[in-house]
């Protein structure tokens, strides 16, 4: 079987494939001396789909070789006693937050001089690619801006529902614009099941920047040609990664990389509040631009020129990449405006 068909039939990426043949855990039936292309018999797809259900739940490379190799009833066992020693260290570590938690929920933020009140200027644009419906949205709305991916039957609307949220939301503080556009969204949608959507909001006040988050649309700095992913994406696969249980390059690669853990109602969003600083350059997205075009793209479409024109370059890469999502981005600029009193 060739590479592509093989992985086809697998579950695992050819990608991934090629990896685990370098860490010998299921090397090819043959290697074509002159091109070094890889064939398959059909008697490892058994290997290969086990391989593929033990990553989906997180077992490390090298305890997966271990199981692979011995008979059922001892597989088993040393999967079970895998999973317990999981829920152990999840028990451990979920003491070890709620400490934390504690120790920081009432600590006051600490104030930082200010230099220089700020205005915003920004725009937003939006792709379609392949996909027959548009279910991400993007706004722009003077110093506040969201992207949001729906997903599921409904989930155009979702996406809708939060930008117009954040659209109409009053002016106030930073951090609770945030918190109040996403709230106001989370009751019109509801709880994520069937339909939902990810949602990322920033609001600046002029002093402050406030920056909430749910799912895996992104929110980035740019500042002084140093680009920095603010948020965390609420997948499935990069909690593996945090754990350690898998690597960035093969959550790149995973099947159900795009599986969330939480959207928006899924509780309260991750919130960041950060100084405004003229001179910096944010950027919101969806999925449709940061699982297409890497860091190194996104920092140079955002390096120069207006907004409009970062917004304009990156829809471009994005469609010369293929456009295989629907794709959302807004991206803003701090201009100093008035000297802090």
């Amino acid at each position: 079987m060739a590479i592509g068909e093989f992985a086809v039939a697998s579950g695992l990426t050819p990608k991934a494939l090629r990896l685990y043949d370098d860490l010998g855990l299921l090397p090819p039936a043959g290697v074509d001396p002159a091109t070094g292309y890889r064939t398959y018999a059909a008697s490892q797809l058994e290997r290969a789909r086990l391989v593929a259900a033990l990553r989906r739940v997180g077992v490390p490379l090298a305890r997966i070789g271990v199981i692979g190799d011995l008979p059922p009833a001892a597989a088993a066992a040393d999967l079970a006693a895998w999973w317990r020693q999981v829920e152990a260290d999840t028990a451990d570590r979920r003491v070890l937050v709620a400490d934390l938690l504690a120790r920081w929920r009432d600590r006051p933020i600490e104030e930082e001089p200010m230099t220089a009140r700020v205005t915003v200027s920004g725009a937003d644009g939006a792709e379609r690619g392949v996909r027959e419906e548009q279910q991400d949205a993007v706004v722009v709305a003077g110093g506040r801006a969201a992207v949001a991916d729906g997903f599921g039957p409904d989930g155009a609307a979702a996406s809708r529902a939060v930008t117009a949220r954040v659209a109409a939301a009053d002016d106030g503080s930073a951090l609770e614009g945030v918190r109040a556009a996403l709230a106001g969204a989370a009751a019109v949608v509801g709880t994520p099941g069937a339909s939902g959507t990810t949602a990322t909001a920033l609001c600046c006040d002029g002093e402050r920047v406030g920056v909430a988050h749910l799912g895996d649309s992104r929110a980035y700095l740019l500042r002084q040609g140093v680009l920095t992913l603010l948020t965390h994406d609420h997948t499935w696969v990069r909690s593996l990664v945090d754990e350690g249980r898998l690597t960035p390059e093969e959550a790149a690669e995973h099947p159900d990389r795009a599986r969330l853990v939480r959207a928006l109602g899924d509780g309260d969003p991750d919130v960041h509040l950060r100084r405004a600083v003229a001179g910096d350059r944010y950027l919101l997205c969806t999925d449709g631009v940061s699982a297409v075009l890497d860091e190194a793209v996104l920092a140079g479409a955002l390096a120069g020129g207006a907004p409009a024109e970062a917004v304009a370059g990156l829809l471009a890469a994005v469609r010369s990449a293929g456009a295989p999502d629907n794709a959302a981005c807004a991206v803003l600029d701090l201009v100093a405006s008035e000297p802090a009193a």
